[in-house]
């Protein structure tokens, strides 16, 4: 993988960029569409390319790995050959989920181990082995199996749970590098910083992970909890010390609004099942504010869902057609909903990168963000 960083915002931190993947280049900053099981849900292939214009995708570990599971994965040939994606893939490590089952789950110094959510099977997850997953899987960009502690978290667990993933962190190098894929194309392993809320803790992990020296970097652990200024502060602090000329990909993040601020902070990636998730029951992000499709208010509003535009299949289809399908539990809405978030995100990044090149992202950024917010 490769990174060029193309330009800086002289008012902000933003940067305008470009990942090179073996399976295609990636303009940044970008949003990823999470396909947590190899899926966007409810949204094929041909309308990820069109229609929402997706330049990247993400899978889930944790996910694929249980189903279809590594067997099948690999006899396809990898997730590419699998879906019918032919453009970069991200996969995470599954240790969000892992740590999410907190009342099935036992932590010790080798790994994760867990019970399916779906079987209560037990399995468990190290390092190494889940850097052999995502072998299998065949991401382009696959990620350090991690702890993801709480938002919430005491000062001494965070301190505890960061520095078992500097350990870990080293062992899946250790077996990134020990290994080659499995297909015919190059993979790339990025690092991820913990520390929860504590400045001092993102800092030392920020500074450990920098001086790994590896192609590209995340950020996790936050938007689990922590107030949105919280947040913003660990984001400032570790892009202070991450390496300028790699991207850096804050996992898990966020509204449209948070993804522009963390845009001026210096991050280049982003991905979360908000688009979707939301846009199946009905919320819908529009340029002019957030929209309840299900409200009496749009049972005769004829106009486009996004009147300006930025969505351009939405042209089609009007907010009282669209609140319609909702009511009537027609499965044809949810999807509409997804894509039309999808689309809304891609153009929001988009249009980010091009404000940066034309050094108006600031004036441009603070304008949207008071609108994003609006509740129409």
């Amino acid at each position: 993988m490769d990174f060029n960083l193309q330009y800086s915002d002289k008012a902000t931190k933003a940067r305008a960029g470009e990942i090179t993947t073996d399976h295609g280049r990636i303009q940044t900053p970008i949003f990823m569409p999470v396909g947590t099981v190899g899926s966007v849900k409810g949204i094929q292939v041909s309308d990820l390319e069109t229609a929402v214009r997706a330049q990247i995708i993400l899978g889930n570990t944790y996910h694929l790995y249980l189903r279809p599971g590594l067997e099948v994965l690999r006899k396809a040939g990898g997730l590419h050959r699998f879906n019918g994606w032919d453009k970069p893939i991200l996969t995470d490590s599954g240790g969000f989920q892992v740590f999410s089952l907190s009342h099935r789950r036992k932590l010790r110094e080798e790994g994760a181990t867990f019970q399916s959510h779906i079987d209560g099977s037990r399995h468990t997850f190290t390092p190494e082995g889940v850097v052999d997953i995502q072998r299998t899987i065949g991401a382009d960009i696959i990620m350090a199996f991690d702890e993801c502690p709480p938002g919430d978290s005491d000062y001494r667990y965070a301190k505890s749970s960061m520095e078992l993933t500097h350990r870990w962190l080293e062992r899946g190098i250790a077996r990134f590098d020990g290994t080659d894929p499995l297909y015919d194309y190059r993979q790339t392993f990025f690092p991820i910083v913990q520390g929860a809320g504590y400045a001092d803790l993102r800092r030392q992990s920020a500074e450990f992970i920098a001086g790994l020296g590896r192609e590209g970097n995340a950020i996790g652990g936050l938007a689990v909890g922590e107030p949105e200024e919280v947040m913003y502060e660990m984001i400032e602090v570790v892009n202070a010390i991450l390496p300028a000329d790699k991207p850096r990909y804050l996992m898990g993040v966020g509204t449209p609004s948070n993804i522009l601020e963390a845009i001026a902070l210096g991050v280049d990636m982003f991905d979360c099942v908000m688009p979707t998730r939301n846009g199946r029951n009905g919320m819908l992000f529009t340029a002019q504010g957030i929209i309840n499709i299900r409200n009496e208010k749009w049972k005769q509003d004829f106009s486009p869902m996004d009147p300006d535009g930025h969505c351009p299949q939405d042209l089609l289809y009007s907010k009282a057609y669209l609140r319609h399908l909702f009511v009537a539990k027609e499965m044809l809405g949810p999807q509409l909903a997804s894509i039309h978030n999808l689309s809304f995100y891609l153009w929001l990044v988009g249009e980010a990168r091009k404000q940066i090149l034309a050094g108006t992202f600031f004036e441009w950024k603070e304008r949207m963000v008071r609108q994003l917010n609006v509740r129409l």
